[in-house]
Order: C-alpha cells, then sequence, then structure tokens
C-alpha cells in the first residue's frame, strides 16, 4: 500500500525539527523514518528538493569539501572536548547536534581510528595548545590495527539488537545482546506465544532503543509495549542496521 503524501510530510516537518530546524538529506531521511525513495519520487515530487519546500523548507546545500587541515583541526576540538578519541557513534551524535560540523563519513579518508589517530599526533606536532590531544591520540596510533579500537578504552563499541516482539495484539520495543535468550524469557512471563518481528543490529542499543520508543510513543500502552499499525511495523523492518 503506498504511503500517504502527508504522512511523507509530516515526517520531513518532524525529523527537520528534530535536526534543530534542517530538513534532512534523502539518506539521513530513509536511515530515520525508513522511507525509501521509491515511496515517493515519481509519485509525489519528482525531486527531494520539491518534497522539502512543500514541506516548508529550503532544502540542504550538498555539504561543500573539506581540507585535510580543516577535518583535523575539527576532530581535534572534538577530543579536547570529550577528553578522550570518540568512537564512529560519538562522531554522528556531534554531526547530528553541531552545525558545520563535517559529516563523519568524511573522516574516512584517513582510514581506520589507528590511521586517523597517527594523522592526529602528525597534526599536534609544533601546536602546544593540542599536546593533550596528542598525547590522547599516541597511545592508538601506536598500537596493532587489531588493538585499536579497545585502546580507545571505555568507549569502544560494542554490538547488540534492538528488537520487536508481538504477543497478542501489542508489540514489545526492547534491546537486548542475545535475542534468543530474551525471546526465552518473554515466553515464561507471558500468557500468549511470542513472535519475532524484526532485530536491528545496532552499536547503540540504549540509543537505537529510545528513538524508536520516542518515535511511537502516541501509541505506547504500557512500558515498552506498543499498539502499532502496519504502517509502524513496516517502517521498523525497513532497518536492519542503525
Amino acid at each position: 500500500m503506498p504511503l500517504d503524501r502527508d504522512h511523507v510530510l509530516d515526517e520531513i516537518r518532524r525529523t527537520a525539527q528534530a535536526n534543530g530546524g534542517r530538513p534532512l538529506g534523502r539518506s539521513r531521511f530513509l536511515a530515520e523514518t525508513g522511507i525509501r525513495e521509491s515511496d515517493w519520487a515519481g509519485r509525489y515530487w519528482v525531486r527531494w528538493s520539491e518534497a522539502c519546500r512543500e514541506a516548508g523548507f529550503e532544502p540542504n546545500e550538498m555539504q561543500r569539501s573539506y581540507e585535510d587541515e580543516e577535518l583535523l583541526e575539527a576532530f581535534a576540538e572534538l577530543i579536547g572536548e570529550t577528553g578522550h578519541f570518540p568512537v564512529s557513534r560519538e562522531v554522528r551524535m556531534h554531526c547530528h547536534n553541531t552545525p558545520n560540523f563535517p559529516s563523519h563519513n568524511t573522516f574516512g579518508r584517513f582510514g581506520g581510528q589507528r590511521e586517523l589517530a597517527a594523522r592526529m599526533v602528525e597534526f599536534c606536532t609544533d601546536r602546544p595548545t593540542l599536546r593533550d590531544v596528542s598525547e590522547i591520540c599516541a597511545p592508538i596510533a601506536a598500537t596493532a590495527p587489531a588493538e585499536a579500537e579497545s585502546a580507545a578504552g571505555e568507549h569502544s563499541t560494542a554490538f547488540g539488537y534492538v528488537y520487536l516482539l508481538k504477543s497478542g495484539k501489542f508489540f514489545k520495543i526492547g534491546r537486548t545482546i542475545s535475542l534468543e535468550q530474551r525471546k526465552r524469557q518473554l515466553r515464561i512471563q507471558l500468557p500468549e506465544p511470542v513472535r519475532q518481528i524484526h532485530a536491528i543490529k545496532t552499536d547503540d542499543p540504549s540509543g537505537i532503543e529510545a528513538y524508536w520508543h520516542r518515535r511511537f510513543a502516541e501509541r505506547r500502552k504500557n512500558g515498552e509495549w506498543f499498539e502499532l499499525s502496519a504502517t509502524d511495523v513496516s517502517a521498523f523492518r525497513r532497518r536492519t542496521f542503525m
């Protein structure tokens, strides 16, 4: 069943409000809502910019290219603010919350975490004000590639799942490290059969769980249990990783 035009417009406005009043680009809009380009392109609008304008916004300009020194300076400022070497999800969040901060994808030009740390150490040379940044990056730059992520300390990435289960007419949105173990626990606790609808693999289970709880807040019945529509379920099932 095609998505309603007004639903797409409402989602553009909702996600723009959460993005500081700026509409998302097509890729981020898909990531946030599960609404694919095929759901609107050629059906309601030819271009994404037309959809944004109808929703009441001017579309984003394409992000300009950055020189290496600009990227390294921005990353040094982020390290100075956090006091540690940030992992990818922290960079994404900072990009989301900070206007004009480079997209997290642009830092990939330096390679992995170890290579970026090495470039940061080089960048901090002859910059006395960045001595603390250099001291944070140096141990990571000196590690073997397989050890670089763990050298970042307690902020290293741990994967888990945000799941959608159904029991009776209600759906549960929760998070876990072990899907099978969580399903066994719920089967014991609940009087009706439990069926897994979908699970999203993520390096930020608590954050992604909170996102879906906020998104379906009006459909919450009790705790983590929701009364979802077919459209809601479809949006959740479109995501395999966040």
